[in-house]
């Protein structure tokens, strides 16, 4: 029998929100048994909270935003994916704005703060979330796909395909209790697309973004011209494409590190469904949209 694991202190986190651009502080709290995980923002009147479930996605553009009545948070897919890989059932956020940190762009900061103290065993049993049939979203159009099928245990597998030279097709895979989602998953930063950066920064989708939380695929030819722009809007010096194809801002951790932070997106998007799962989870070209909607369908079948 596994029993509920919480905090054992509070931890603080500061930072732009990757979208937004706002500076945010998040707490993550203790909480006790069968609270799950609760958001709560601490700037607004009467400090309105909300259960992180999937019923309250409100938006998937480039990220997952959940809102309940004045309570809104965006971009909470990387540290729900932290808590979720650390096996914690309870917890409570404090946010005093309206989207998460990104930090370095992972779930690092979070897993690297909390696997200091260790967890806090609780005394209820764990409560999963078991399935009776299986559930699969399909979208032809994208040719993404999502299925839980249910199982003893968990388990993800995943495959992403951009059709893109320097990505290629990726998979990843994450088993608890056989890979360290701490070392395995978290470290992993999301990443764009070079040809995209000059749209999402016009149409303000980027505003907390620079090159030392993402990833930078340099898919088509660019100009030195075009680079030198680049690192100006980022306040950097200089910036050169390495031999594989990336923007050389950062190193890769693995070579499939962009399919290993669709992953720990998708355990993140996944942890709406209300808890831990019992089901094997593939999941083929996934993104936000999807992902939720899988979570969706979850809670819709386990009412």
């Amino acid at each position: 029998m596994q029993l509920q694991q919480t905090l054992r202190k509070s931890y603080k986190f500061e930072g732009k929100g990757l979208h937004t651009g706002r500076y945010a502080t998040m707490t993550l709290n203790p909480a006790p048994v069968n609270t799950g995980i609760r958001f709560v923002r601490t700037d607004l009147a009467g400090r309105p909270e909300m259960e992180a479930l999937a019923e309250y996605v409100s938006n998937t553009a480039r990220s997952t935003t959940i809102t309940c009545g004045e309570c809104s948070v965006a971009t909470v897919e990387h540290v729900l994916s932290a808590l979720t890989g650390l096996g914690i059932d309870n917890a409570i956020i404090e946010i005093n704005n309206v989207e998460v940190p990104i930090l370095d762009g992972s779930a690092l900061p979070y897993v690297e703060a909390v696997s200091a103290d260790g967890l806090k065993v609780q005394t209820e049993p764990r409560k999963f979330i078991e399935l009776k049939e299986e559930v699969e979203l399909v979208n032809e159009k994208t040719g993404s796909v999502v299925r839980l099928t249910p199982s003893d245990r968990l388990s993800y597998d995943l495959q992403i395909d951009f059709d893109s030279k320097v990505v290629g097709v990726q998979t990843a895979s994450w088993v608890p209790r056989s890979t360290d989602y701490v070392r395995e998953v978290a470290p992993c930063r999301t990443f764009v697309f070079f040809h995209e950066l000059e749209f999402l920064l016009n149409n303000n989708l980027i505003k907390g973004g620079d090159v030392d939380n993402a990833i930078v695929i340099v898919e088509h030819p660019v100009s030195r011209e075009q680079i030198d722009r680049m690192a100006a809007l980022f306040n950097k010096p200089r910036l050169n494409i390495d031999e594989k194809g990336y923007l050389n801002n950062i190193r890769l951790h693995y070579p499939n590190e962009c399919a290993r932070h669709k992953l720990l997106d998708l355990i993140g998007d996944l942890r709406l469904c209300g808890g831990f799962l019992k089901a094997r989870v593939t999941a083929v070209r996934s993104g936000h949209t999807i992902n939720t909607n899988a979570a969706k369908a979850v809670r819709e079948l386990i009412k």
